[in-house]
């Protein structure tokens, strides 16, 4: 399997959450936008062209591309081709991905997905002013599909793009994406935010990223890792996948960018250690509902149920308890009979975007009070949070 058809079968496969199966039907969800297909993070506006700003902030688009534009690169990446025992002809050219990037600070640290460069043997970078680098990966995290790249460059070469706060951004709200579409250089689209909330992608590696800023302004195969910027050019996402109709072949108004305090944390971990850890309970589940607490009488109307327990995980060897009977409610599988979690750390839990939320704000060995329902008792369990691994299947 070549490593395009490697990192679309991993963007494509079923997502896990802590052990559940998240999908989006109908479409098809590439994570391929590039080709085929974290040093203190600056707050502060960036220091490119100058450009008259509105009294309320905003930015008109041909403002935000003066901008930002500048701190935008394409990245080529190549890897070896695989060889073919069978066959006598020669060996295949190197597999090249392009795609995009941004620079986020003046000692050349450099933000991307993570399947732009993934299995990459040399990585380029070319910037505005026609210049080409080679770059070293800082770090990479695939459960985000982020990467972080460094350039050896004098500071006056680099254009850093500011990070905003994408828990402010709002449906409606102006965007702009600017990246290299099919190669075609700091290309700008704008858009809107079509969405912000209940929006879950597939990461590379198969565990679901949340909160993703869904938007129409079209992005397409090259696009990848380049940012989307808000009206007052600032980057309040990082573009990384697109939704397909069945057979089409470019952008049908269905991007997806990670929202920029999700890479800001990620990118802060990565050039401090040049890996990202997280917490691990080991269970899988699904939300609850009014509709299947009243069909089972369940204790609670909202919060997660416990339908599997890894073995030897954290949430195992705290005595957490998995469901034992298959219903099927609303079209939709489920496994009564196990624990209900309601709270972890004290902080209220509803769904299970809310415990991987919840659990996002620990580190693995550290030890949080969870509070259950188990029939009809309420009871708070101690458990020790274990480290995720590469992969749901790891």
């Amino acid at each position: 399997m070549s490593r395009a058809t490697a990192t679309r079968a991993a963007a494509l496969g079923a997502a896990s959450l802590l052990g559940g199966v998240i999908a989006l039907g109908g479409v098809a969800m590439s994570g391929e936008l590039g080709g085929g297909t974290t040093t203190v993070v600056r707050t502060s506006p960036a220091p490119t062209a100058a450009a008259p700003v509105a009294d309320d902030g905003r930015l008109s688009v041909s403002e935000i591309y003066a901008r930002a534009a500048p701190g935008v690169v394409q990245i080529t990446s190549t890897a070896a081709a695989e060889d073919n025992p069978s066959s006598f002809e020669q060996q295949a050219a190197p597999e090249q991905a392009l795609g995009s990037g941004f620079v986020i600070d003046k000692t050349g640290h450099i933000v991307t997905n993570y399947h732009v460069i993934a299995g990459a043997d040399q990585i380029e970078v070319s910037f505005s002013n026609q210049d080409t680098l080679s770059a070293t990966i800082v770090g990479s995290d695939p459960s985000t599909d982020i990467a972080v790249l460094r350039v050896q460059s004098s500071s006056r070469g680099l254009a850093p793009l500011a990070f905003g706060n994408s828990d402010n951004i709002r449906v409606g709200d102006l965007v702009v994406a600017i990246g290299n579409p099919f190669g075609l250089r700091r290309t700008a689209t704008a858009g809107i935010v079509s969405a912000v909330q209940e929006r879950t992608i597939t990461a590379p590696n198969g565990y679901p990223i949340d909160h993703v800023i869904q938007t129409d302004a079209q992005i397409n195969s090259g696009n990848s890792g380049g940012p989307l910027l808000s009206a007052r050019g600032e980057v309040i996402g990082v573009n990384s996948q697109i939704a397909r109709a069945d057979g089409s072949t470019g952008s049908v108004g269905i991007g997806f960018a990670v929202p920029s305090n999700t890479v800001k944390d990620v990118v802060a971990q990565l050039t401090t250690t040049g890996r990202v850890d997280r917490a691990y309970l080991g269970i899988s589940g699904s939300t609850i509902n009014a509709e299947l607490a009243r069909v089972f009488r369940l204790p609670v109307d909202e919060g997660v149920l416990v339908e599997g327990v890894a073995a030897g995980s954290a949430a195992a060897k705290a005595g957490l308890r998995g469901g034992i009977t298959d219903v099927v409610v609303a079209g939709e599988s489920h496994v009564l009979g196990g624990d209900v979690i309601v709270a972890v750390g004290g902080r209220r839990v509803g769904s299970t975007d809310e415990l991987r939320d919840a659990l996002a704000r620990h580190k693995p060995g550290q030890t949080v009070n969870i509070q259950i329902h188990r029939g009809t008792k309420i009871e708070t369990v101690k458990v020790t949070l274990g480290r995720q691994s590469s992969s749901p299947q790891g």
